[in-house]
């Protein structure tokens, strides 16, 4: 049927819509994705403001600290020798401090060789290297030197501007104590001893010492020369801070699960009384 002369040519446009999943694309879930993690992140901020101190520091010390390396001591020569991220900064400044400070004591300048100093993992390492005669402890004698008592003051004098806790090691030589009831055990834990207390005698508050070693022979400076008098030595370490709080979190944890399945374990029904005759 053809149109009419003179009518209107009709025309009819179609558009050609997109795909129905353009308009309803992916878009929309990386925008809930990220509401679903700042939501996560605003719980877990919640959260840490409401623990407790103990726990904040140990969060704290993992994320500083992940590989855990953070828990192993320096009880080696020279450390285990890990990067570390926990207050490395401060520990290098009073180093360089003590350095200083001990160069400026004409008494102590000569003993500049006996001193070393090194940044391990678990801290900042103080070792107080002895000589054949004896230097900061007689030899064999659990009381400390002249020397070795004025050198622990002034160590003493400079830990107590830290917060940091302090550990102390006694350390012989593989030379056999002349007494069968004192060995080189007792003699390493005395030294430690003995050092400890001239620390709290000068100032360093006694809950900051986290740990007394004796160690007898069995961390050796130069192992190849067992009877050297250098691994007759007193070793202070300013450990990181937040270790001791990492450390006691993690040797609490087996304890807390074998209460837990303590907890869990049925009681056992207690027997009857057994029946008497009259």
């Amino acid at each position: 049927m053809s149109a009419k002369p003179g009518s209107p040519t009709i025309i009819i446009v179609k558009k050609k819509h997109g795909e129905h999943d353009d308009e309803h694309g992916g878009a929309w879930k990386v925008a809930y994705a990220d509401f679903v993690t700042a939501m996560m992140a605003l719980f877990i901020v919640l959260w840490l403001l409401s623990a407790s101190e103990k726990v904040q520091k140990a969060v704290g010390g993992y994320f500083q600290d992940p590989t855990g390396q953070g828990r192993q001591t320096g009880t080696t020569t020279a450390g285990i020798g890990e990067t570390l991220t926990v207050n490395r900064k401060d520990l290098q400044d009073l180093k360089e401090k003590l350095e200083q400070v001990l160069k400026q004591i004409p008494q102590l300048q000569r003993l500049e060789n006996q001193i070393r100093m090194t940044i391990t993992a678990e801290g900042l390492r103080i070792d107080l290297l002895e000589t054949e005669k004896g230097l900061f402890f007689d030899k064999g004698n659990p009381k400390p030197s002249e020397a070795g008592t004025e050198l622990i003051e002034v160590l003493a004098s400079e830990l107590v501007k830290l917060p940091n806790k302090v550990a102390i090691e006694g350390h012989t030589d593989s030379t056999p104590y002349g007494r069968a009831e004192y060995s080189n055990w007792e003699l390493s834990s005395d030294r430690a001893n003995a050092a400890r207390r001239i620390l709290v005698q000068n100032g360093l508050n006694q809950e900051r010492i986290s740990q007394v070693r004796g160690f007898a022979d069995q961390r050796l400076l130069l192992k190849t020369d067992p009877m050297n008098p250098s691994n007759r030595r007193i070793s202070i370490i300013v450990r990181n801070e937040g270790l001791d709080v990492q450390e006691e979190t993690f040797a609490q944890a087996p304890v807390a699960g074998a209460a837990g399945k303590a907890a869990q374990a049925p009681a056992k029904e207690e027997a009857p009384p057994a029946k008497t005759e009259h």
